[in-house]
């Protein structure tokens, strides 16, 4: 009895066996599809970094759109919630989607944000996709198998301020730094470098709270200083608060304003005629000519009657290329998607060719830097004029 039980169980198990080798793959890959690919987008629509939130939104909606609205064969469907600028709300809306069979993580903008919901993904073993953050230990080697950043990182760009502060031959550098984790970083970074540099010196600090609305003390300071350059280590609302009340005294007429993501169109348009002359490094830019950046501009324009801005552009860029490898891999597994992405490379991508590196699932890319200045006609009143492009080997370790 026990003998004839068993070879009936072999007999079911090997004809089970048998007849998924025959199932072609299409429907082992409907086997386990959920009815939509769904995407916990958390992004900040309101607080310090709300103006980046929305132009990711509209990059995001328009990858999307472009692809037909589906990836494997199911609609696409974005749970757009806003972190506030703040970690803690970030991490409870997206646990809530996760619950609900979010497929992966689309976010955040706040660094601090975007670590948080990296704790999240690594412990539910869900994509994370990062396409603006900016905090260097995002991307750690080693880090997180589930995280993966396809924008800048705070590092690369700190290193095209310092490239530029001595092209510019300024010697002498007063900082204004928003309070928080990441910009910190980015200032102990640039103090080293100006360190070893040994020409360039930094005269003064002082760390502002984010969503400051108030610099005129630290203008002040500034302007009784000797510096002969200013840098603004804080993006989003904080450094248009600033550059709009340094132009109200003239701190720019005889001192140059730089930052590492300071200006863009979307920035500039905020902050007036005081972003005029302002140095800043900038995540993707519409006026790079090359075809897959051609199409998306022109689709953008179309759709919004605008140019596409710097968080628009990353955002569009990154979810494009996640999208296109996963419908490579033809599967649901998430542990195969993660493979393939940190495996591969985006030739087409708006800024030219990225690369993820397998070792910190960071893309090596250029780096853009430019100044706004006065734009004619179909451009932006204010627009960024890109001065320097930084070649990706120059801005990147070997991993």
């Amino acid at each position: 009895m026990e003998d004839r039980y068993e070879r009936r169980q072999f007999l079911i198990g090997t004809g089970a066996a048998a007849l998924s080798t025959a199932l072609p793959m299409p429907m082992l890959r409907a086997a386990n599809a959920p009815e939509e690919f769904n995407i916990a987008a958390i992004l900040a629509f309101s607080g310090a970094y709300g103006l980046i939130g929305n132009d990711m939104r509209l990059g995001a909606e328009l990858a999307v759109k472009r692809r037909g609205g589906k990836v494997l064969g199911k609609p696409i469907r974005f749970n757009w919630e806003d972190d506030e600028t703040k970690p803690q709300p970030a991490v409870q809306k997206a646990t809530r989607l996760l619950a609900g069979g979010a497929n992966m993580i689309f976010g955040a903008v706040g660094s601090a944000s975007t670590l948080a919901l990296q704790s999240l993904a690594t412990q539910r073993k869900i994509p994370q996709l990062v396409t603006i953050s900016a905090d260097d230990v995002i991307t750690k080697r080693n880090g997180s198998r589930y995280s993966f950043r396809t924008s800048n990182t705070l590092g690369m760009e700190v290193k095209m301020c310092m490239e530029f502060i001595k092209s510019a031959g300024l010697k002498k550098i007063y900082t204004v730094t928003a309070d928080y984790q990441a910009t910190r970083d980015g200032y102990e970074q640039l103090k080293a470098m100006c360190e070893a540099d040994g020409t360039v010196e930094i005269v003064g600090n002082d760390f502002a709270p984010l969503g400051n609305r108030d610099y005129s003390v630290i203008i002040d300071k500034m302007a009784n200083s000797d510096a002969d350059g200013i840098a603004v280590m804080a993006t989003g609302n904080d450094g248009v608060t600033f550059v709009k009340q340094a132009g109200q005294v003239g701190l720019g007429n005889d001192r140059t304003i730089l930052g590492p993501v300071l200006q863009d169109e979307t920035f500039a348009a905020a902050t007036g005629d005081a972003a005029l002359g302002v140095y800043s490094g900038v995540r993707y830019h519409f006026s790079l000519d090359n075809a897959a950046n051609n199409e998306f501009v022109e689709a953008y324009r179309a759709e919004h009657g605008a140019f596409p801005s710097s968080f628009a552009g990353e955002a569009y860029d990154g979810l494009s290329w996640w999208f296109d490898v996963i419908e490579e891999t033809d599967s649901w597994d998430v542990e195969t998607w993660v493979d393939a992405f940190e495996n591969s490379v985006r030739e087409n991508s708006l800024e030219g060719r990225k690369e993820m590196r397998a070792c910190d699932h960071q893309a090596a890319q250029v780096g853009l830097w430019g100044k706004v200045v006065r734009g004619e006609d179909p451009l932006p009143p204010l627009t960024m004029e890109i001065t320097n492009i930084f070649p990706a080997e120059s801005l990147f370790d070997a991993c």
